[in-house]
């Protein structure tokens, strides 16, 4: 009993800091996005005054200017059709691109979700998370992160994979074992809790050179 409390504590604790990373995340990408929004307002508003004056080559001159600060900006935001998706994804995405990593993801959900906003966050937060991880003990040259999300009738269907050194092979009640130490099997334990919790199905497989995660949660 004392040893089942004390690992709930620190399962409780791990999600806490877990949360408030990943909301952290979310607030920077929020705040980003608020304020190209204003600056979007202000770029209208001098494109507005140049048409006024007939000064067409400046407005085109700031249009290419534009473009040139969107590439720089975030040439591969996503857009799934689902805001906090989109948040939650393109924060992660930004982190495994700054470590060098490729990602290609595709995603169409374009509907309200059911499950929460902190259960969607703490389930693509550990998923992403493991992956970059997994992926730094490999080259640049071969750090892939593959994502694919969209809906199946009335589920929604979420897989990632990621390049691996190597292949997993000792399973621990159903999941296979972290080599990342203390704290990183508290993420999958509470990613398996809260598919349990919306009758979802979890399936993961390891294969060498690669790693993937198959999730369905009804909606």
């Amino acid at each position: 009993m004392f040893i089942s409390k004390l690992i709930d504590k620190r399962i409780a604790a791990y999600q806490d800091r877990l949360i408030e990373t990943h909301f952290n995340e979310v607030e920077t990408m929020h705040k980003q996005m608020s304020g190209w929004t204003h600056d979007y307002r202000n770029h209208l508003q001098t494109m507005k005054i140049f048409a006024q004056e007939g000064d067409l080559q400046s407005v085109l001159n700031y249009l290419d200017e534009l473009g040139r600060d969107l590439q720089e900006a975030g040439p591969n935001q996503l857009r799934t059709g689902n805001k906090m998706c989109d948040t939650i994804l393109n924060s992660k995405i930004a982190l495994a691109e700054a470590n060098n990593i490729k990602v290609t993801a595709e995603a169409n959900i374009a509907i309200e979700l059911s499950i929460s906003q902190i259960d969607l966050c703490i389930i693509i937060g550990n998923l992403m998370d493991n992956a970059i991880e997994a992926c730094m003990d490999l080259s640049e040259e071969e750090r892939v992160i593959r994502i694919y999300m969209e809906m199946k009738g009335t589920q929604l269907y979420m897989s990632f994979t990621n390049t691996s050194a190597g292949k997993r092979s000792k399973k621990i009640a159903g999941r296979f074992a972290t080599t990342k130490g203390e704290g990183h099997g508290f993420g999958l334990v509470r990613v398996d809790n809260i598919v349990e919790r919306h009758s979802g199905y979890i399936s993961r497989n390891s294969e060498e050179g690669a790693y993937s995660t198959e999730i369905m949660l009804p909606q």
